[in-house]
Protein backbone atom coordinates (compact mmCIF):
# COMPACT_ATOMS: atom_id res chain seq x y z
CA UNK A 1 0.00 0.00 0.00
CA UNK A 2 2.86 2.38 0.84
CA UNK A 3 4.32 1.71 -2.60
CA UNK A 4 1.04 2.78 -4.23
CA UNK A 5 0.98 6.02 -2.24
CA UNK A 6 4.60 6.79 -3.13
CA UNK A 7 3.90 6.02 -6.79
CA UNK A 8 0.84 8.28 -6.82
CA UNK A 9 2.78 11.03 -5.05
CA UNK A 10 5.62 10.82 -7.56
CA UNK A 11 3.18 10.71 -10.49
CA UNK A 12 1.34 13.77 -9.17
CA UNK A 13 4.62 15.60 -8.62
CA UNK A 14 5.75 14.72 -12.15
CA UNK A 15 2.47 15.92 -13.68
CA UNK A 16 2.65 19.12 -11.67
CA UNK A 17 6.24 19.76 -12.74
CA UNK A 18 5.43 19.24 -16.42
CA UNK A 19 2.46 21.59 -16.31
CA UNK A 20 4.01 24.46 -14.32
CA UNK A 21 7.78 24.38 -14.71
CA UNK A 22 8.39 28.07 -15.50
CA UNK A 23 6.11 29.69 -12.91
CA UNK A 24 7.95 31.14 -9.87
CA UNK A 25 5.16 30.10 -7.47
CA UNK A 26 5.20 26.64 -9.02
CA UNK A 27 8.94 26.39 -8.41
CA UNK A 28 8.34 27.08 -4.72
CA UNK A 29 5.58 24.46 -4.62
CA UNK A 30 7.84 21.97 -6.40
CA UNK A 31 10.55 22.47 -3.80
CA UNK A 32 7.97 21.99 -1.03
CA UNK A 33 6.69 18.82 -2.72
CA UNK A 34 10.24 17.50 -3.12
CA UNK A 35 10.85 18.06 0.58
CA UNK A 36 7.58 16.33 1.46
CA UNK A 37 8.40 13.41 -0.84
CA UNK A 38 11.81 13.05 0.76
CA UNK A 39 10.12 13.00 4.18
CA UNK A 40 7.71 10.30 3.00
CA UNK A 41 10.52 8.20 1.59
CA UNK A 42 12.48 8.31 4.84
CA UNK A 43 9.81 8.40 7.54
CA UNK A 44 6.51 6.81 6.60
CA UNK A 45 3.54 7.33 4.31
CA UNK A 46 -0.10 8.25 4.17
CA UNK A 47 -2.37 5.57 2.86
CA UNK A 48 -5.79 5.87 1.24
CA UNK A 49 -8.33 3.08 1.30
CA UNK A 50 -9.91 3.08 -2.19
CA UNK A 51 -13.07 1.22 -1.11
CA UNK A 52 -14.40 4.09 0.95
CA UNK A 53 -12.05 6.95 -0.07
CA UNK A 54 -11.01 7.64 3.49
CA UNK A 55 -7.47 8.57 4.31
CA UNK A 56 -5.59 7.15 7.23
CA UNK A 57 -2.12 8.13 8.23
CA UNK A 58 0.51 5.71 9.42
CA UNK A 59 3.67 7.43 10.52
CA UNK A 60 6.97 5.84 11.34
CA UNK A 61 9.70 7.90 12.96
CA UNK A 62 9.61 11.40 11.50
CA UNK A 63 13.39 11.67 11.50
CA UNK A 64 15.82 9.63 9.46
CA UNK A 65 17.71 7.17 11.63
CA UNK A 66 21.48 7.31 11.30
CA UNK A 67 22.79 3.90 10.15
CA UNK A 68 25.35 2.05 12.24
CA UNK A 69 28.96 1.81 11.17
CA UNK A 70 31.24 3.93 8.98
CA UNK A 71 29.53 6.27 6.53
CA UNK A 72 30.61 8.35 3.54
CA UNK A 73 30.06 12.14 3.53
CA UNK A 74 29.74 14.73 0.78
CA UNK A 75 31.97 17.78 1.00
CA UNK A 76 30.82 20.00 -1.88
CA UNK A 77 32.98 22.64 -3.53
CA UNK A 78 29.67 24.58 -3.85
CA UNK A 79 25.98 23.74 -3.45
CA UNK A 80 24.52 26.55 -5.58
CA UNK A 81 25.50 27.98 -8.96
CA UNK A 82 24.25 31.17 -10.65
CA UNK A 83 24.52 31.19 -14.45
CA UNK A 84 23.78 34.92 -14.49
CA UNK A 85 21.77 36.24 -17.44
CA UNK A 86 21.36 33.99 -20.47
CA UNK A 87 19.21 34.17 -23.60
CA UNK A 88 16.12 32.03 -24.04
CA UNK A 89 17.10 28.90 -25.97
CA UNK A 90 20.63 28.72 -24.51
CA UNK A 91 21.73 25.41 -22.99
CA UNK A 92 24.15 25.89 -20.10
CA UNK A 93 26.06 23.37 -17.99
CA UNK A 94 27.80 23.39 -14.63
CA UNK A 95 29.76 20.68 -12.86
CA UNK A 96 29.43 20.40 -9.08
CA UNK A 97 32.38 18.57 -7.53
CA UNK A 98 32.58 16.79 -4.20
CA UNK A 99 35.03 14.91 -2.04
CA UNK A 100 34.13 11.85 0.03
CA UNK A 101 35.47 12.84 3.46
CA UNK A 102 33.70 9.99 5.22
CA UNK A 103 34.85 6.59 6.35
CA UNK A 104 33.32 4.39 3.61
CA UNK A 105 32.92 4.44 -0.20
CA UNK A 106 30.21 6.87 -1.38
CA UNK A 107 27.59 5.58 -3.82
CA UNK A 108 25.10 7.93 -5.50
CA UNK A 109 21.81 6.09 -6.01
CA UNK A 110 20.08 8.82 -8.02
CA UNK A 111 20.05 12.49 -8.97
CA UNK A 112 16.69 14.01 -9.93
CA UNK A 113 15.94 17.50 -11.16
CA UNK A 114 12.90 19.56 -10.20
CA UNK A 115 12.07 20.14 -13.87
CA UNK A 116 12.44 18.29 -17.17
CA UNK A 117 14.46 21.24 -18.50
CA UNK A 118 17.29 20.34 -16.10
CA UNK A 119 19.26 17.12 -16.58
CA UNK A 120 21.80 15.83 -14.07
CA UNK A 121 24.48 13.21 -14.73
CA UNK A 122 26.74 11.86 -12.01
CA UNK A 123 29.65 9.65 -11.11
CA UNK A 124 28.27 6.09 -11.24
CA UNK A 125 31.21 4.28 -9.66
CA UNK A 126 31.69 4.20 -5.86
CA UNK A 127 33.82 7.14 -4.73
CA UNK A 128 36.51 5.91 -2.32
CA UNK A 129 37.34 7.66 0.95
CA UNK A 130 39.28 10.81 0.01
CA UNK A 131 38.22 10.46 -3.63
CA UNK A 132 36.34 13.01 -5.71
CA UNK A 133 33.28 12.80 -7.91
CA UNK A 134 31.01 15.13 -9.82
CA UNK A 135 27.47 15.90 -10.79
CA UNK A 136 27.04 17.71 -14.08
CA UNK A 137 23.84 19.73 -14.43
CA UNK A 138 22.58 20.84 -17.84
CA UNK A 139 19.79 23.46 -18.09
CA UNK A 140 17.87 24.09 -21.34
CA UNK A 141 16.27 27.55 -21.26
CA UNK A 142 14.00 27.00 -24.29
CA UNK A 143 10.51 28.15 -23.25
CA UNK A 144 11.74 29.20 -19.79
CA UNK A 145 11.86 33.04 -19.73
CA UNK A 146 12.66 35.21 -16.69
CA UNK A 147 13.93 34.03 -13.28
CA UNK A 148 14.64 30.31 -13.02
CA UNK A 149 15.53 28.38 -9.86
CA UNK A 150 16.05 24.63 -10.19
CA UNK A 151 16.91 21.95 -7.65
CA UNK A 152 18.75 18.67 -8.12
CA UNK A 153 18.01 16.13 -5.39
CA UNK A 154 20.76 13.57 -4.77
CA UNK A 155 20.11 10.30 -2.96
CA UNK A 156 23.21 8.49 -1.70
CA UNK A 157 24.41 6.13 1.02
CA UNK A 158 25.23 9.13 3.23
CA UNK A 159 23.60 10.53 6.35
CA UNK A 160 21.35 12.30 5.70
CA UNK A 161 20.42 10.24 2.66
CA UNK A 162 19.22 13.24 0.58
CA UNK A 163 21.30 16.25 -0.50
CA UNK A 164 20.25 19.14 -2.72
CA UNK A 165 22.09 21.31 -5.25
CA UNK A 166 20.60 24.44 -6.76
CA UNK A 167 21.07 26.38 -9.98
CA UNK A 168 19.61 29.75 -10.86
CA UNK A 169 19.62 32.11 -13.81
CA UNK A 170 17.74 34.94 -15.44
CA UNK A 171 16.58 34.00 -18.94
CA UNK A 172 16.12 36.95 -21.29
CA UNK A 173 12.94 36.18 -23.26
CA UNK A 174 13.40 35.56 -26.98
CA UNK A 175 13.10 38.72 -29.06
CA UNK A 176 14.37 41.02 -26.30
CA UNK A 177 17.77 42.56 -25.78
CA UNK A 178 20.16 41.65 -22.99
CA UNK A 179 18.77 44.30 -20.59
CA UNK A 180 16.03 42.07 -19.16
CA UNK A 181 12.29 42.19 -19.68
CA UNK A 182 10.61 45.13 -21.40
CA UNK A 183 8.16 47.16 -19.32
CA UNK A 184 4.98 48.08 -21.14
Amino acid sequence: MKLNVKFLTVAALFAFVLSACSDKDAEKKIAELENRLAELETSGASTTTPANNTATTTTAATEEVKPEGPLPTFTWSEEEHDFGTISEGDVVEHTFTFTNNGEAPLIIESARASCGCTVPSWTKEPVPVGGTGEIQVKFDSKGKPNVQNKTVTITANTYPKVSRLRIKTFVTPAGQGGDGPVKR
